[in-house]
């Protein structure tokens, strides 16, 4: 007996060593030898818009090919809309400790102190490059530039054809006029291309010169609106039956069948531009050691085929929060793993951090922890956590509503705050069996736990929902676009007919405005209002761009108002470019 608890505990203690070795190699060889990592991720695209999740019409090859040649993550979360699912993908936290809570009017701004996985990537050597999509701020310090990417190439605000877009670009999706490293461009070719080319140019570039490099294709296609796409592949879906992917009984179907062609036209764009990229990672010997991930900021933005989910964008149901994901690394990962563990968005800086032998920020709290031993199918073990996902307008969030809490087994979600609903979300994911009547003590055992978490995010900081101050008069950035993406809105509804920008004056500085009228007023006359004192302009000739000359602002916090009045009436303008002299 003696002999056999001996040899019994010499196992243990072998077997121990030997899974701590296992792990000290894994992480010295990332450190060694660290992986190439490219983040792909989409715009409302639905968990349903691919073949390999049953879509009975559209066609994506070559992201069907990396799904089965990665580990799917069955069950992964993402916020309901884009800027919140950004926010946590960029810092492992909870959006709400990001003082991101709305995806316009200045509530998708991202607190500059928040610490992104691009600087934590570039500190340890990575280059660092994004393509298409940032949406966590336009203005010094919030930019991508300002966040940890060396490589910028991105459209402002959350996409083309939106008040955050130069209004010479004429809601383009092709040739679009995008940002490179802050200057405005002119680019040739459909915007997703645009994106993915420049992002195998620095992936080249980047291994030519033998460094890691962390590649963020952020792509704002398949979103709205649905008049400027690939022309081919539009003429392709017409002639298909994409009536077969519509769902709901709702009015005009041939205009839906008509969006939903334009649609699945963007997707499988996006399809063959990753079928590109995978075909280069070959050509340039790369595929082994670099990690490709594929996902989708949130649920589609019309009623279409969603696998057995349902909702879509904006809703707390499984259709609106669940996606899919996918990760393929060669050396590490064995293709067609798969991990039903629920994990989410905010997991995703931790595991790549993981992946890359890099250090998690030590200073503030990381809401995330890596999936990697269940990608690399290590373990199974996933301690028991819930995940909450909320969204809703407004500037600042409020308590259940438009909410999901997932825990290991069921789901609490409500949409106004009041009517609960509560599923067994391993048996039912399509939530057809609402549960809260007959399980009452689950209900209020998830509502509990939901509190703890919402008074905890709320008071990461003092003052946690108050909107981040766009600076002015550093040497970071002279010329500064306002957009009614950032401002607060005081007048009108939606994007608003009138506002303010908040702003902060590093140092006296002075400035001359460029305005933007979005639509002719030649009597106009211009104001500019910050820092406690009044300045005017004059607007051209057709009075569609007017500016203010020798605007003088002292330092400090001020809010910022641009308005142009004809004939009694006030207006806001579309765009102020401000050029510090």
């Amino acid at each position: 007996m003696l002999r056999f608890t001996v040899a019994f505990f010499l196992f243990i203690f072998v077997f121990g060593l030997s899974c701590h070795r296992s792990s000290a190699v894994r992480n010295q060889n990332s450190l060694d030898n660290p992986p190439n990592i490219i983040l792909i991720m989409t715009d409302d695209q639905g968990y349903g818009d691919l073949g390999v999740t049953g879509n009975p019409v559209i066609e994506t090859p070559h992201i069907d090919a990396l799904a089965r040649q990665s580990v799917s993550m069955t069950h992964f979360y993402v916020s309901p809309v884009c800027s919140p699912t950004r926010a946590s993908l960029m810092t492992g936290r909870y959006n709400y400790r990001t003082r991101v809570i709305d995806t316009y009017l200045g509530r998708s701004m991202m607190d500059t102190e928040e610490v992104t996985v691009a600087e934590v990537l570039k500190s340890r050597g990575f280059q660092t490059g994004i393509f298409g999509k940032w949406h966590l701020g336009d203005a010094y310090p919030m930019r991508p530039g300002d966040q940890g990417f060396d490589e910028v190439l991105v459209h402002f605000g959350g996409g083309l054809a939106q008040p955050s877009e130069p209004l010479h670009n004429n809601r383009r999706y092709t040739d679009p006029i995008l940002f490179h490293n802050g200057e405005e461009i002119q680019t040739k070719g459909y915007c997703t291309d645009v994106y993915f080319d420049n992002a195998l140019s620095f992936i080249q570039q980047s291994a030519q010169q033998r460094k890691p490099f962390f590649t963020y294709i952020a792509t704002n296609a398949p979103h709205d609106p649905f008049h400027d796409v690939p022309q081919e592949l539009l003429a392709k879906y017409k002639s298909k039956n994409v009536a077969a992917a519509l769902r709901g009984d709702f009015p005009n179907p041939k205009k839906r069948a008509d969006d939903l062609a334009r649609i699945y036209a963007m997707v499988e764009n996006v399809d063959q531009n990753v079928g590109k990229l995978l075909r280069k990672l070959d050509e340039w010997e790369l595929t082994e050691n670099t990690i490709v991930i594929f996902l989708t900021d949130n649920g589609p933005q019309t009623t279409r085929y969603n696998g057995p989910f349902r909702g879509g964008k904006g809703q707390p149901r499984e259709g609106g929060i669940r996606t899919s994901y996918f990760m393929r690394w060669p050396a590490r990962i064995k293709a067609g793993t798969i991990s039903d563990r629920p994990v989410a968005h905010l997991d995703i800086m931790p595991t790549l951090l993981d992946a890359a032998g890099a250090p998690l920020p030590t200073d503030r709290k990381i809401d995330g922890r890596s999936f990697l031993p269940l990608a690399e199918g290590r373990t199974t073990h996933w301690p028991d956590r819930s995940l909450y996902l909320q969204w809703h307008r407004g500037d600042e969030p409020l308590p259940f509503v438009n909410f999901a809490a997932r825990a290991p087994r069921y789901k609490l979600l409500s949409t106004d705050g009041k009517k609960f609903e509560l599923y067994d979300i391993l048996r039912d994911p399509g939530e057809k069996q609402n549960l809260v009547e007959e399980l009452p003590q689950v209900v209020q055992q998830m509502k509990e736990d939901y509190m703890v978490w919402f008074r905890e995010v709320s008071a990461t900081r003092p003052d946690n929902y108050a909107k981040p101050r766009i600076i002015l008069g550093t040497p970071n950035e002279t010329t500064t676009r306002l957009s009614r993406q950032d401002w607060l809105l005081t007048e009108g509804q939606g994007w608003g007919d009138q506002g303010l920008w908040k702003v902060d004056v590093a140092q006296p500085a002075s400035f001359e405005a460029e305005v933007i009228l979005e639509k002719p007023l030649p009597r106009g006359v211009l104001t500019l209002t910050g820092g406690g004192r009044s300045f005017k302009g004059s607007l051209t000739d057709n009075g569609s761009r007017g500016f203010i000359q020798n605007i003088n602002l002292p330092s400090g916090p001020t809010d910022l108002r641009v308005v142009v009045e004809q004939e009694g009436k006030e207006s806001g303008p579309y765009q102020v470019v401000l050029r510090r002299k």
